[in-house]
């Protein structure tokens, strides 16, 4: 892979980290899945900070049993469903969307959801 690309997906990978960082903190926003899309460009670009996200004391965990399985843990899965909940209960007060509109997000929210729940567990 040529310089130029390597770099592109260097500095993705820092963005989608950066995306998930702020995740952490801000409700609503997911931090796996954007560490997942850091893992695949440094893996692309740089296998040394793949590792080291895959080491993080943190974020190494959940990325390693994704990979290795597709599993989420327990906590994790009680965290995403209850968050998505709640984010769809202020949605409907705080917004008082038309039932089309309420309709429309709570399927998308309820697949999500199913796929969630569906994941495997990580093996102890």
């Amino acid at each position: 892979m040529n310089l130029s690309m390597r770099l592109v997906l260097l500095g993705l990978g820092w963005v989608m980290v950066g995306i998930g960082v702020a995740g952490i903190f801000l409700p609503l926003l997911p931090t796996t899945p954007f560490l997942l899309v850091a893992a695949w460009l440094f893996a692309r670009s740089s296998p040394r900070l793949e590792r080291w996200l895959f080491d993080h004391p943190m974020f190494g965990q959940p990325l390693r049993d994704w990979r290795e399985d597709g599993a989420i843990s327990r906590g994790a899965k009680i965290c995403a469903l209850s968050l998505m909940a709640l984010g769809f209960a202020i949605f409907w007060l705080r917004l008082q969307p038309s039932m089309l509109t309420a309709s429309v997000i709570a399927a998308i929210m309820l697949a999500v959801g199913v796929f969630i729940a569906s994941r495997p567990e990580p093996r102890q």
